[in-house]
């Protein structure tokens, strides 16, 4: 399995040692984000699953011709002889909460490392991973925590697969055992037919108990350093306020 990390394009190996990942420390509070900066919550349209449509080999045959023939961005699909294919997946991370990440001297050692941080993934992050037809979901879930060195148990994460039908956004949570480049094939190349979003399980109140005392110690240090960010813009204004209403008191009792 390969990987792409970006947010525009690029291709990269899983192999490569020498890639480079860039994070956003989280400068504003998981409770909340300041105005103008709001990532709202997905409105989609839960789908139910749709059935699964077995294809003889002729068929996935025919259908990675069709679909390589319709392919702009050079990601096609191959045929092994063993009837295995492999593909290109791109996934959008939709993540509203902080990941705890390890930094990568760290790997290894204890899970509950101080070398752990606690990050926001830059909106639009959007991965390809170069899979193969017999990748579960929950592998593709693990493999994009593992290049982002995610401390955070994969359980906490879910795949979700995103269409467009009549100006409605449909998405459905996929199961860990489903094939993601199968669905990607039998939907074609086009990202409005068909893509995949990963998210945290909890879409509403945060579940405190389903973090590790780590991560809740990186919380509690961001928030911290948020309060202490917030009292000083807050004494910044204040004191404006002050000098310009001291400015007007003057101009307005002065003798004579």
């Amino acid at each position: 399995m390969t990987w792409t990390s970006s947010m525009s394009s690029g291709y990269s190996s899983l192999e490569e040692e020498e890639s480079e990942e860039f994070f956003f420390t989280a400068r504003t509070s998981f409770f909340r984000r300041p105005p103008g900066k709001t990532r709202a919550a997905p409105q989609d349209v839960q789908k139910e699953r749709e059935p699964h449509v077995y294809l003889s080999k002729e068929e996935v045959k025919e259908k990675i011709q069709s679909y390589n023939s319709s392919v702009t961005d050079k990601l096609k699909m191959t045929l092994n002889a063993n009837g295995i294919y492999t593909g290109f997946i791109k996934v959008q991370m939709e993540l509203y909460r902080p990941i705890t990440v390890q930094s990568s001297q760290s790997q290894g050692r204890c899970a509950h490392s101080n070398n752990e941080t606690a990050f926001y993934l830059p909106e639009g992050c959007v991965n390809t991973l170069h899979i193969s037809s017999t990748n579960t979901v929950r592998e593709v879930i693990e493999a994009l925590l593992k290049k982002f060195f995610v401390a955070d148990n994969p359980a906490k994460f879910a795949l979700y697969k995103r269409c467009h039908k009549e100006d409605q956004v449909y998405t459905c949570k996929l199961s860990d055992r489903e094939h993601p480049l199968y669905l990607r094939l039998v939907a074609g190349p086009r990202t409005e037919m068909l893509s995949f979003v990963l998210r945290e399980h909890e879409t509403g109140e945060v579940m405190w108990e389903a973090f590790s005392i780590p991560e809740l110690q990186n919380f509690l240090r961001i928030l911290d350093k948020e309060e202490n960010e917030q009292l000083q813009i807050l004494k910044k204004r204040y004191a404006a306020y002050r000098d310009k209403l001291e400015e007007a008191l003057g101009g307005v009792w002065k003798p004579g």
